[in-house]
């Protein structure tokens, strides 16, 4: 199992829909944030990309140096850049970070985004760019010399001169949820995203792309975007759920349902199909709350319990395909050292970092009375 954090670069803070407790996204925050997921074993972070974010290559590489081992999952964006920039691009990241580079492939589901941006493409039209795109791009990062005209791409001798580290180029992520996204995903990608969904809704798509796939003669691996609510007891958890949307009034949630209902996506429709705008059933499934959905676009789900629960419905997950879970929570700061104190001991994790023992640094808390060491309750 890998978990990847986020990182909140269109802002962060304690409650929803609200600026109180807001957070800004400084570089000093962010280098906090980095540090974090790098030292507490997480196997990378999620940088978000879009108008309403800071540009997730540029953080990214600021980040780079200030950590050793997390991994950066970042987005390529078909139509907003070329494939031959979007190859040079990632191997140099691949090259600088040595090996530490994510590819998330987003093709956009909103067309007014898109054309603020010169993009002027229909939903369908956008995959099927970006089947062209990827066809371009995985030849150019291995190696080949490229002649490609399509209906959207006309490449000629692109090259790649100098190679990423990763082979045969860093993996490539996809989540979509509409039957050209799947289609995509099963001709290209190395992993298949969804958002957080009740397991069988889950497991549909993991069978249908796996499915696809294997008619491509391929085989995919699968992971999930979620935000997750832990603490020492469920109860707590439900409190820290309900509190985190405490300040949200129904024009707010209404004005943030109109805008995300403009969205062509199909997981977006999914997410908002769960709650209907509605705060009286956010359980959509066991420990699974829509409450974040109310007024966030993209991933609208948390987790909420202790950290047994939380470890057994990740479990469930995993048992449907998952190997990937890409978390967050509010704030991202003091979320990620909960997340990995409560639930990392309960997962079968391959990447938290051993280690040493050390006499001087070791997680016992504070020394009491300047003398006695603190010991766990039996």
């Amino acid at each position: 199992m890998n978990v990847l954090w986020f990182i909140p670069t269109h802002g962060d803070g304690r409650y929803l829909g609200t600026s109180v407790g807001g957070r800004a996204i400084t570089p000093e925050y962010l280098r906090q944030l980095a540090g974090a997921i790098d030292s507490l074993g997480y196997f990378g972070a999620l940088l978000p990309t879009g108008k309403s974010c800071e540009d997730a290559w540029i953080t990214a590489a600021s980040l780079v140096p200030v950590t050793k081992r997390m991994k950066f999952l970042v987005a390529i964006r078909p139509g907003l850049t070329s494939p031959g920039v979007a190859a040079r691009m990632a191997a140099t990241f691949d090259r600088l970070s040595q090996g530490r580079l994510l590819i998330n492939v987003v093709t956009g589901g909103d067309s007014a985004e898109m054309a603020a941006d010169g993009v002027h493409l229909g939903h369908s039209e956008r995959y099927e760019l970006t089947d062209e795109f990827l066809s371009v791009w995985r030849e150019v990062m291995q190696g080949e010399t490229v002649n490609f005209q399509g209906q959207h791409l006309d490449v000629r001798n692109g090259r790649l001169l100098f190679p990423p580290v990763q082979t045969p180029y860093p993996p490539l992520y996809f989540g979509g949820s509409s039957a050209i996204a799947k289609q995509v995903a099963a001709k290209h990608v190395d992993l298949y995203l969804t958002w957080g969904e009740p397991p069988a809704q889950v497991a549909e798509k993991i069978s249908e792309v796996k499915r696809l796939a294997a008619e491509q003669g391929r085989t995919l691996r699968f992971g999930i975007r979620l935000h997750v609510i832990v603490r020492e007891t469920t109860a707590q958890a439900w409190d820290a759920a309900n509190d985190l949307i405490k300040y949200l009034d129904d024009q707010t949630i209404a004005a943030a349902q109109a805008a995300l209902g403009k969205a062509e996506s199909e997981g977006q429709r999914r997410m908002l199909q769960l709650h209907n705008g509605k705060r009286d059933s956010l359980e959509v499934s066991p420990n699974l709350w829509a409450g974040v959905g109310l007024v966030r676009g993209g991933a609208g789900t948390a987790l909420v319990g202790d950290s047994d629960t939380i470890a057994a419905r990740m479990q469930e997950y995993a048992d449907l395909g998952i190997d990937t879970f890409v978390l967050s929570g509010y704030p991202h700061l003091e979320e990620a050292y909960r997340f990995a104190e409560l639930v990392f001991p309960k997962l079968p994790l391959e990447n938290v970092p051993l280690l040493a023992p050390s006499r001087y640094m070791s997680p016992i808390g504070e020394i009491m009375a300047n003398d006695k060491l603190p010991v766990s309750p039996s």
